[in-house]
């Protein structure tokens, strides 16, 4: 385990494949550690430098009083990128770690040389919306709201299996602070003039059964950026990574070979 302290904050991270290989950067969404990513980091090419993060709040990250500033998480990655002298880098953000990347790539393109952004966009839901789950978060806690997530998250094959306790167990022992902190990043962030301006590869990804961010607000958004690509992943809901990571996994190659980011062989 990797721990690194950064001004007032210390996060967690780690790092596979090769360290002289290409940069690729994760980020994971609301309720969720870096473990969001292990089933499509498997499937990788192990030449890539591949780096994933707890954001503040969540995993083994510090979690210091809500509320937090998108401002403050997008300068979390940021500090973390510079830390681990990381230029250049393709930053893959799901959700909330979308709306990270859409702020790091307008504020560092020395840093960002491309990004993936999965169910995600400029901005998620309303004050209000966000308001209540906050509430409901410091009164009741995630467990009363971890059914209603998991009918967000996930198609409903994915949600009679198994395969989806432990993710509903992850959301519950997620620290309300750090739950209820990020929700307040989020109800305050509206992303729609900068990500207009961004000017760079991008790739959006959707899930057809995604209930917190549906296909059209994802497709709204890449229409956004000039030259982006849209691609919806059928049989899945706000987690298609989790869902279908075989799939998940080739649009990322296939993207990274697209720009450059990936050589030889996987």
């Amino acid at each position: 385990m990797n721990c690194i302290q950064l001004g007032d904050i210390h996060l967690h991270y780690r790092e596979d494949g090769d360290p002289k290989g290409r940069p690729v950067v994760f980020a994971n969404s609301l309720g969720t550690d870096f473990r969001l990513w292990d089933d499509v980091i498997a499937r990788l090419p192990q030449n890539l430098r591949i780096i994933r993060y707890d954001k503040r709040g969540h995993g083994l990250s510090a979690c210091p009083p809500a509320p937090y500033t998108m401002g403050t998480l997008v300068r979390d990655a940021e500090q973390l990128l510079d830390a681990l002298k990381v230029r250049d880098c393709v930053f893959v953000g799901l959700s909330i770690g979308g709306m990270i990347a859409q702020g790091l790539a307008a504020k560092r393109l020395d840093q960002i040389r491309a990004v993936v952004l999965s169910n995600t966009a400029p901005k998620i839901g309303t004050r209000e919306i966000w308001q209540d789950r906050i509430a409901m978060v410091e009164t009741e806690g995630l467990t009363a709201m971890s059914d209603a997530i998991m009918e967000r998250w996930f198609a409903k094959p994915f949600r009679e299996s198994t395969a989806m306790l432990p993710w509903k167990r992850m959301v519950e022992t997620t620290p309300a602070h750090g739950y209820a902190g990020c929700s307040a990043a989020i109800a305050g962030t509206d992303f729609y003039t900068t990500t207009a301006a961004l000017r760079l590869p991008a790739l959006a990804i959707a899930g057809d059964h995604d209930g917190s961010t549906p296909p059209d607000l994802i497709r709204e958004m890449a229409e956004l950026i000039p030259g982006a690509r849209f691609v919806l992943i059928r049989g899945t809901g706000h987690l298609p990574c989790v869902e279908k990571p075989e799939a998940y996994a080739a649009l990322l190659i296939e993207f990274l070979r697209e720009i450059g980011h990936l050589e030889g062989a996987a």
